[in-house]
């Protein structure tokens, strides 16, 4: 453990966990419209344009507060690694939910609910993880646990893929779907850099 001679700004702690807990709503939002009518999207997508506002704000802050600290929790690198990947966890939600509506797509194939469960249970972990930053303890789990969902996030991609070229689809349908899950996909890579991010700052904190 390193020894500190001088205080620790604290205050990046709270706008972690409001980070974190945006993305919960994220996802929660993201199986929503899986169960919604195309009439019902579009106002589900103005509910995520907010939370995706929401996020952008957290993140402003934390990035504010940074430029305003001299003593940081941990190094500045990582605290801006952090944010700028929790943000893009919900950048890319936010994108596959705008292209579902811009695209007035019709019926989502069923696969991109396993998606959407790895993205609501990696949001609901991070939420979970974050508070835990102040004292470092028990993340090992946090991060350990992201990495297979983002493993099994790759499984699951590589099939809606086969699937999508199957031959089931138009050629049109084929490239609007695939921009969607290739968002999906983008969170889930996004929710694996704050695991290996939260890695790194826990192994330097040790």
């Amino acid at each position: 453990m390193r020894i500190r001679l001088t205080p620790r700004q604290n205050s990046f702690y709270p706008m972690f966990a409001t980070s974190g807990q945006n993305l919960v709503t994220g996802a929660a939002l993201l199986k929503d419209l899986l169960g919604a009518d195309p009439a019902e999207r579009k106002a589900i997508a103005e509910r995520m344009r907010a939370a995706e506002h929401a996020g952008d704000e957290a993140t402003h802050a934390i990035m504010r507060k940074l430029n305003e600290t001299f003593v940081t929790p941990f190094d500045r690198e990582d605290i801006y690694r952090l944010a700028s990947s929790l943000d893009d966890v919900m950048d890319a939600m936010e994108a596959a939910v705008d292209l579902v509506v811009l695209y007035q797509i019709g019926d989502l194939p069923p696969e991109i609910a396993d998606q959407v469960d790895v993205l609501e249970r990696a949001a609901e972990l991070t939420a979970d993880a974050m508070p835990r930053l102040r004292s470092m303890k028990d993340l090992s789990e946090f991060w350990i646990e992201l990495n297979r969902l983002e493993n099994q996030a790759d499984q699951v991609y590589r099939r809606l893929l086969a699937k999508l070229f199957g031959g089931d689809y138009d050629a049109l349908t084929v490239l609007k779907l695939k921009e969607v899950v290739d968002q999906l996909e983008a969170a889930a890579d996004a929710f694996e850099h704050v695991a290996n991010t939260v890695e790194t700052i826990a192994v330097k904190e040790s």
